[in-house]
């Protein structure tokens, strides 16, 4: 066992001895650790393609309504809607359905089928095949997370979509990590 002793001396002059003792008491001390691991926000990342991926294989093989019940797990597996509002803004939309903050509006634009959303026709139905995470950056604080980087979509027959994309994790009250920003757009060209 060691023992540790410092000497604290604050701005205005007050100055308190500290001791620690028995640091071999903390590896038994009872902790509660609600942060989000690297591991957590890659597989969030990882499942997000895999969904996409599910979603076009459903569509493909059992139609447009098979798509959309697929998109509809997919979304409530990795997304923050049943929380609150989700801040979503899908690679090609425009105009007043620009931003996707309800379940509703991210399910038109993966799945299309939503006459209040004219402009989807279901991202998610393109023949996607495989997606390809490259981070750029993460950043972890808490329940929170953040990644930035470059998502490649790539379809069956080897045509490859690239996308700037920023998400935010939140891990909620049941512990999942559930994606709570969600930003994609294409890369700028001149």
């Amino acid at each position: 066992m060691s023992r540790i002793a410092r000497r604290v001396t604050f701005g205005f002059g007050l100055a308190l001895g500290l001791s620690t003792v028995g640091f071999d008491a903390a590896a038994q001390t009872p902790l509660r650790n609600d942060n989000i691991t690297l591991e957590e926000v890659v597989a969030a990342q990882r499942a997000w393609g895999e969904g996409l991926v599910s979603i076009a294989t459903a569509h493909r093989e059992g139609g447009p309504e098979r798509g959309r019940a697929v998109a509809a797990q997919v979304l409530d597996g990795a997304y923050g809607y049943a929380t609150g509002p989700v801040l979503f803004k899908p690679t090609l939309t425009q105009g007043p359905q620009t931003f996707r903050v309800t379940r509703e509006g991210a399910l038109a634009y993966f799945a299309g089928g939503n006459p209040a959303f004219p402009n989807d026709s279901g991202f998610a139905f393109n023949n996607w095949a495989r997606v390809e995470v490259a981070n750029a950056a993460i950043f972890i604080v808490g329940r929170t997370a953040m990644t930035q980087g470059n998502v490649r979509i790539i379809d069956t027959q080897g045509r490859v979509t690239t996308v700037d994309k920023s998400w935010g994790f939140h891990r909620d009250d049941a512990g999942v990590v559930r994606i709570v920003l969600h930003h994609s757009s294409l890369p700028y060209t001149r």
